[in-house]
């Protein structure tokens, strides 16, 4: 099979949005401001749309699992903009996943509300591997993927048993995790990452994940730890790239444990009107630079592009550039 197009897999979200004037204590009450928005969400929704901003042309296939209801329906709304995303391989059942969003105006804080919906029951068979005929599968979010972070007799969980299975059809494979506290990630992470071909995830899951400490007590980042950490991540058995991504720049060590780093973009005052899908963003970014087979430095390179055009929009897609114009912004903000 000559295999074309990425596949992003797992998490469809629909966030609903609400401005409220001060988050209220318990028993008390708050006042929302305007209407309230709507909003897709989560790594198969984000990613993929920003991989069809990058280049019209690429297929993008989308697998995940929506509710035949008004929030699996404004997903697909979304990905109808877009002739180039593939969405045969959503199945609809259940409720679809949901985010209820608080944004505070008093403290700018936002609060996050989980309806888990029919997403954590998103598994291998899902998925369809056998008609899927993409280069590359993206899965994730580990973490956030109930079934898929179950456990499996023969590969430790169901995640790392879909990207085996992806491998063994010829697929190359990649993963990205959510950020939380607790002990999870080095329970769940490190089998997927057997079978990873490229993992791309920020710098507080890889530090969670190896041990590596990339942050001081007073949030400073600690840069000389990014080579350590990304060692760490090719021993746990990454094959190609891995990559973690932070405010501060981008840092990654390719299949020969070469490492690589390049600067984040100093953007215009203003400039920035909303973080939401940022890291997503940035994924999408190094992974239409593997699907056309460039070097690390030009991934991370379109990834720090990427990620800077959707800091202009305030949703997680909408201000995502083609590749060539998202790298000549690269070059207008100053960036080599």
């Amino acid at each position: 099979m000559d295999r074309q197009g990425i596949c992003t897999a797992g998490n469809l979200i629909a966030d609903v949005i609400y401005r409220i004037a001060r988050y209220p204590g318990r028993g008390e009450l708050t006042t929302i401001l305007g209407e309230r928005e709507m909003a897709v969400g989560g790594l198969a929704c984000n990613t993929s749309l920003s991989l069809a901003q990058l280049d019209r042309n690429l297929p993008v296939y989308v697998s995940g699992l929506i509710g035949n209801d008004p929030e699996g329906q404004m997903v697909l709304s979304h990905f109808g903009k877009f002739k180039n995303i593939d969405t045969r391989f959503i199945g609809l059942r259940g409720q679809t996943s949901y985010t209820l969003v608080l944004n505070c105006q008093e403290t700018r804080e936002r609060t996050f509300f989980v309806g888990r919906g029919v997403g954590a029951e998103f598994d291998v068979e899902d998925v369809k591997l056998d008609q899927l005929p993409a280069k590359i599968l993206h899965a994730g979010y580990i973490l956030l993927l109930d079934a898929l972070d179950g456990p499996d007799d023969a590969f430790g969980t169901r995640m790392a048993r879909l990207l085996h299975d992806a491998q063994e059809r010829g697929l190359l494979t990649s993963v990205d995790v959510v950020s939380e506290a607790g002990d999870r990630f080095r329970r769940l992470v490190p089998p997927a990452l057997k079978y990873a071909d490229y993992c791309v995830i920020n710098e507080y899951e890889a530090q969670q994940i190896t041990g590596v400490t990339l942050r001081s007590a007073d949030g400073a980042l600690l840069q000389g730890g990014m080579e350590p950490a990304l060692e760490r991540l090719k021993d746990m058995g990454v094959r190609r790239w891995a990559v973690i991504h932070c405010p501060e720049g981008a840092f990654g060590m390719d299949g020969d444990r070469r490492f690589e780093s390049l600067p984040s973009l100093r953007l215009p005052e203003g400039y920035i009107k909303g973080t939401t899908g940022a890291g997503d963003a940035f994924c999408a970014g190094v992974l239409y630079a593997a699907h056309e087979d460039r070097s690390l430095s030009d991934a991370l390179r379109l990834g720090i592009a990427s990620a800077a055009c959707s800091l202009g929009g305030p949703d997680s897609y909408s201000a995502v550039r083609p590749a060539p114009e998202a790298l000549a912004f690269y070059r207008e903000m100053g960036g080599a």
